[in-house]
């Protein structure tokens, strides 16, 4: 297997407010290539530990290469929704855990995985591709409606009617099989070019968050996290779009606040159940890493921390 170049976005930051406990259990959501894995067994003790988790098949199989001969490592194949599955015994018990979102730089390299508008391939975009259904099939039998609400829901995109109708006249003459082609209707569909962004990017981002069930895994690992982990373990989360960091930032301040009790109820502020705490400000990268990566230029990165007794 060829191993591709991929920077991990923020990773000095992350691994630093993810290790608390060089000896504690860690779990990195998104392996990708294993850049923040491998900067956190750096930071881990003989006693440390770290799982793995990761949607798609290569990622995985380069997990199993990369770090053949490495004790305190694991890797477990499915979504980072199910990380309580490959926690196992360590429920309660996890001193970190980490989610860097989106697609890593091998997905979108690789013109045969369908995520590039910028390169020709089938039109696939699904990040397990053992399973699901792919992006072409998908856009070749949805309904309009339904395509247009994705479109705009997930990619807030505001030409989605028109994109929507576009793609389903063309595919009454024509099935789509091929991103170049896929991603020509949708440029021809869009009215108002933004300045250094192709026209088809918010609705391949639609597609590719719709078919992987992005957002619904991540609400379901964010809930999930309050149960793995232990009174002081940390949840670093690297988003890189706004749905994305909505989700993580509205789930942290509901837990940093705890339930909404009816005015006048007499419970004192210490008596509410708070789960989380918020550990500093939202971090972005900088522009010495924004000039080398310029996929890191939308990351947003926070930080909570289990409180003791939630």
């Amino acid at each position: 297997m060829s191993q591709e170049l991929h920077r991990s976005v923020l990773l000095r930051e992350a691994v630093d407010a993810l290790v608390t406990e060089p000896d504690g259990f860690y779990i990195d959501g998104t392996f990708g290539r294993g850049g923040h894995s491998a900067s956190i067994l750096e930071r881990l003790g003989p006693n440390g530990q770290l799982v793995g988790v990761d949607k798609d098949p290569q990622a995985v199989e380069f997990a199993e290469q990369r770090f053949s001969g490495e004790s305190r490592f694991s890797i477990w194949h499915g979504s980072f929704a199910d990380m309580d599955k490959a926690a196992g015994q360590a429920a309660g018990k996890v001193s970190g855990i980490l989610l860097d979102l989106g697609v890593s730089s091998p997905q979108l390299d690789q013109a045969e995985r369908g995520f590039s508008f910028m390169q020709d391939g089938p039109l696939d975009m699904r990040m397990d591709t053992s399973r699901g259904i792919s992006a072409a099939e998908w856009v070749n039998t949805e309904a309009e409606a339904e395509m247009a609400r994705v479109f705009k829901e997930y990619g807030e995109e505001r030409f989605a009617r028109r994109m929507a109708a576009a793609i389903v006249k063309r595919r009454l003459e024509k099935p789509f099989e091929r991103t170049l082609d896929f991603a020509e209707v949708v440029k021809e569909a869009n009215p108002a070019w933004e300045k250094g962004k192709h026209p088809a990017t918010r609705v391949f981002q639609a597609i590719r968050i719709h078919i992987n069930g992005e957002l619904d895994d991540l609400q379901s690992a964010l809930d999930k996290s309050l149960q793995l982990l232990a009174p002081g373990g940390r949840l670093v989360i690297i988003s890189f779009h706004s749905l994305e960091d909505r989700i993580v930032k509205r789930f942290i301040r509901e837990k940093e606040r705890g339930p909404q009790l009816p005015r006048g109820l007499p419970v004192m502020d210490s008596q509410i159940a708070k789960s989380l705490r918020s550990v500093g400000k939202a971090v972005k990268a900088n522009t010495v890493e924004v000039d080398e990566n310029q996929r890191s230029r939308s990351a947003v990165m926070r930080v909570a921390e289990k409180l003791a007794g939630s």
